[in-house]
């Protein structure tokens, strides 16, 4: 299986014209997934954590939403055996794993998979990120790697730009298009260096990014993929409310 990084959106996605069918294009080129692992913006917890392992209610981690939106439900079967290998590769020595039953799937989780795999009939688990340092998180993606073999789709989610501080209405801003410009170059140029050390190498990297929770999961995709970085190729790009869109597919 490929790894992929996406753009995953707010909820108001699903009422786009253009991003849902783009999502529905991807998945429908993908191989069909044995199960789905997903490393979201939205949970970060140390120790590592699993998520469910059952069918258990999505977590509505938004506010300010038309009613609507808290309705949405994606009712995936849970992965217990998958969260058994996921445990088994990342425990060990200085490296506990802990298991939180009752976390649902977050927004940076369901969202897109909504539009990918709208059927809900693969099996999900999302686990959390327990640090943003990137390149811890790219050990964790090496670790992970193995499962790709055994036909698990990896999903980082996040956003490629995302400073919603610094958003004005209508336009793309600077900041954002700089940053999207850079990072598009260093994926396809697999300049791992410049994408760990982005708040300092990238134009704007601080504004694009001023906390870094969207752009981490990258790097577990990164990790996971490490042996294909060459094969680095944008399927989505363009940008959604000012922000980046960019999504990227390895291997």
């Amino acid at each position: 299986m490929p790894a992929i990084y996406l753009s995953h959106g707010a909820p108001p996605l699903a009422d786009d014209p253009v991003w849902p069918g783009q999502l529905a294009a991807w998945s429908a080129g993908l191989p069909r997934p044995k199960a789905l692992l997903v490393v979201s913006a939205h949970w970060e917890e140390a120790p590592l954590a699993l998520g469910a392992t059952r069918t258990v209610p999505l977590v509505h981690d938004f506010w300010g939403f038309p009613e609507h939106y808290y309705r949405v439900r994606y009712e995936a079967p849970g992965a217990p055996e998958l969260a058994d290998s996921v445990r088994k590769m990342l425990r060990g020595p200085g490296r506990p794993v802990q298991d939180i039953p009752d976390r649902g799937l977050d927004h940076g989780a369901y969202v897109p998979l909504v539009e990918m795999f709208p059927e809900a009939d693969l099996p999900v688990l999302q686990i959390s990120m327990p640090t943003l340092d990137p390149g811890e998180l790219m050990e964790i993606g090496r670790r992970l790697a193995p499962l790709r073999d055994e036909g698990v789709l990896i999903v980082g989610s996040g956003f490629f730009t995302h400073n919603l501080a610094a958003l004005r209405h209508g336009g793309i801003p600077g900041w954002s298009a700089e940053f999207d410009d850079w990072g598009r170059e260093a994926l396809a140029a697999a300049d791992v260096d410049a994408l760990i050390d982005f708040e300092n190498t990238s134009p704007a990297g601080r504004l694009a990014h001023p906390r870094t929770e969207h752009f981490a999961p990258l790097f577990v995709a990164l990790g996971a993929s490490e042996d294909e970085l060459g094969s680095a190729r944008s399927v989505i790009d363009g940008f959604w409310m000012g922000l980046a869109k960019r999504s990227v597919q390895f291997g």
